[in-house]
């Protein structure tokens, strides 16, 4: 927490001061009871010391002293905040090596379930699109706050085919751009730096690209050229088969070295999943990460709101116990 005007702070020293006058008072109080000899009578004049009550509403204004101070010192703290204009753009990877079954009940399934808590986790009004690759990209939805238009299309995604993530990266790259200040409402390609530009690329892959005219590396110069951030997911184990035709088995271990060398190189980050319930959790940070942006906010109503109800506290239980305001 900051404040923006910390020299209010030097006002806390008000409140052991006043901590200090208080025991002094007590003390003062005690030296008046002592000097009443007859304690007989003055245990019938006050039959019950009030105790614990007696201090409850001078330390409740005490803190109230305390909050306010602080509050006027204006107090800011740092909130996560829904991001108002942002482009996400999700790359998976639909090829045939996505039909292992290493993670349960098969890679595809477990991404799309995992895609649908991403879809959960952002805020309502941030646009998000869709990009497959298997043999060759697929721009299945541009990006769009209709976040059930996306559901439905990753829904609808089937395994086959090969690997071309490196082509399927430079288009999520070119759409995440469309609608923003840095690229071009009329289509992908229209250049520009992306300085500033709110947009991300989410990428899934579970495999070495084999198919494309774009290498993945060249996708990924491209998106740092942009200032776009890819965020990669290593689905699948080192043990993965699939089956291939005449049923022999073809491992199909993730390709962690490149998807890592992408994250590495846009400024995003990289991550390992080897099973449904860890890759959930990935796209669970990554839709609060993604989706919200941290923001100084100044929270003095806060305190003084505090400040207000303890005072208010402690003058009602004094009224109510002693019959006078402390």
């Amino acid at each position: 927490m900051s404040f923006a005007w910390p020299v209010a702070l030097w006002a806390l020293l008000l409140v052991p001061a006043a901590v200090a006058l208080y025991l002094l008072l007590q003390r003062r109080r005690k030296r008046h009871v002592v000097r009443f000899t007859n304690l007989d009578l003055l245990s019938n004049l006050v039959p019950r010391l009030p105790g614990w009550r007696r201090h409850l509403p001078p330390v409740l204004l005490l803190m109230a002293l305390g909050a306010l101070v602080v509050g006027f010192a204006r107090p800011q703290a740092t909130v996560l905040v829904p991001r108002e204009e942002a482009n996400v753009v999700m790359v998976m990877d639909v090829s045939g090596s996505m039909e292992a079954t290493d993670v349960s009940p098969d890679r595809l399934v477990a991404a799309k379930e995992a895609a649908g808590v991403f879809l959960d986790r952002l805020p309502e009004d941030l646009r998000v699109g869709l990009v497959t690759f298997s043999d060759r990209e697929q721009v299945l939805s541009l990006p769009t706050a209709d976040h059930a238009a996306v559901r439905d299309a990753v829904d609808s995604l089937e395994a086959g085919g090969g690997t071309a993530m490196g082509d399927g990266l430079m288009r999520a790259t070119e759409i995440s751009q469309l609608g923003l200040d840095g690229g071009r409402e009329d289509g992908p390609n229209g250049g520009g730096d992306g300085a500033g530009v709110p947009a991300a690329v989410v990428l899934l892959s579970d495999g070495a690209s084999t198919n494309g005219q774009t290498e993945p590396a060249e996708a990924a110069r491209r998106a740092r050229e942009l200032g776009v951030p890819v965020f990669t997911v290593a689905l699948g184990t080192e043990g993965g088969t699939v089956e291939a035709p005449g049923g022999r088995s073809v491992p199909v271990p993730p390709d962690q070295e490149t998807l890592g060398q992408i994250a590495q190189q846009t400024g995003g980050e990289f991550f390992a999943s080897a099973s449904e319930g860890d890759l959930v959790g990935v796209y669970e940070d990554l839709g609060s990460s993604l989706g919200f942006v941290e923001e100084e906010m100044e929270v003095t109503a806060a305190f003084a709101a505090a400040g207000a109800v303890l005072i208010l506290a402690g003058g009602t239980l004094s009224a109510l116990w002693f019959g006078r305001l402390p």
